[in-house]
């Protein structure tokens, strides 16, 4: 049963499906393609959020206004206790209402839920938007190991 998360507006934060498999591709290829490259990695989580994300323990977050998909956000599983927020997209006419920030909060509320003790991300430092809602929402940067992403040149992380 798919939960929903309570938002102060026409946002619904969802669990991910099936029928959202497109819209979880299309809406973080916008994104990537825009600012970088589409890197092996990327293919793979997005071609196969089932196998890549959520059979290994994962969790992927819908945003819908209107039913419509309009964002994204996932939790891939490292370790037990362990937690990657990751493939976190917006739809480009639907930012600036705060829907990164509703995905985020729910993302790290679920974390909490699942018993994890520390959430990463590792982006890059020309997101500054990205960055900055990071920030707001308690990550903080520590030292950027290697990455299997090209693009990655700062890791941030958090305990909850």
């Amino acid at each position: 049963m798919a939960q929903h998360f309570n938002t102060p507006s026409a946002i619904q934060i969802v669990d991910f499906n099936l029928f959202y498999a497109k819209a979880f591709y299309d809406l973080n290829h916008e994104w990537i393609s825009k600012y970088f490259i589409m890197e092996d990695a990327d293919i793979k989580s997005l071609s196969d959020p089932q196998g890549y994300i959520l059979n290994k323990g994962g969790h992927i977050l819908i945003a819908l206004f209107n039913g419509e998909p309009v964002g994204t956000c996932a939790l891939l599983k490292e370790e037990e206790d362990v937690f990657e927020l990751a493939k976190m997209a917006v739809a480009p006419k639907m930012q600036g209402m705060k829907i990164g920030k509703m995905l985020g909060e729910a993302a790290i509320e679920r974390a909490r839920r699942i018993g994890a003790k520390k959430v990463y991300l590792v982006s890059n430092r020309r997101l500054e938007t990205a960055l900055n809602l990071y920030r707001r929402l308690g990550f903080e940067e520590v030292p950027m190991p290697p990455s299997i992403y090209q693009r990655a040149d700062i890791k941030m992380e958090m305990n909850v």
